[in-house]
């Protein structure tokens, strides 16, 4: 069934950057493969998407909301999350609703299809496939930990990712220290 497939890869890398305990929204949930990872490892999780299907599926994890976030309004507005997850999904007048809702040491960490994959797959439509390096003008203003755009062979398809983190105000101009490898 799609949406039971183990969590992103590129989730599970990047999760250690999402605050202990914290709050998590993953964006158009599907059957909650990211809100059952994350509420198996003690955060509050919310997930939001448009299929009844799917919100019955990912009642058991946490707050699930039946919303149609493409032509109704922001459920969420006001709230903000330690950590907001978004994969395989894009609708572009959504970006800047989507970064304004990671939390100040909040973390955004958003993976989806890019321009190529029509070459391999679907989607296909440009309106469903981010462009060169769209994802980091999204998250203009986020402090980018981590960045791809290329392919991935298995199974093949063209990928954007980004995790990056929304810092504190008032922090120091020094480097933050977000740890790249989650094992060391």
């Amino acid at each position: 069934m799609h949406g039971t497939e183990a969590p992103s890869a590129w989730v599970q890398r990047w999760a250690h950057l999402v605050p202990a305990g914290g709050s998590v929204l993953d964006v158009a949930c599907g059957h909650g493969r990211h809100l059952k990872w994350f509420a198996q490892r003690g955060h509050q999780v919310t997930g939001v998407d448009r299929s009844t299907e799917a919100i019955e599926a990912v009642k058991p994890f946490g707050r699930a909301v039946l919303a149609d976030i493409e032509s109704g309004p922001w459920p969420f507005e006001g709230e903000t999350f330690a950590a907001v997850v978004v994969t395989n999904y894009l609708w572009r007048a959504l970006l800047p609703v989507i970064t304004r809702s990671v939390a100040p040491g909040g973390v955004l960490i958003y993976e989806t299809f890019a321009i190529g994959n029509e070459s391999v797959g679907k989607p296909s439509r440009p309106d469903f496939l981010l462009q060169p390096g769209e994802l980091l003008k999204a998250c203009e203003g986020l402090q980018v930990v981590a960045y791809e755009d290329g392919f991935c062979d298995r199974p093949e398809r063209f990928v954007q990712r980004i995790a990056a983190v929304r810092k504190h105000p008032g922090t120091p101009d020094s480097p933050p220290r977000y740890p790249l490898d989650a094992t060391g």
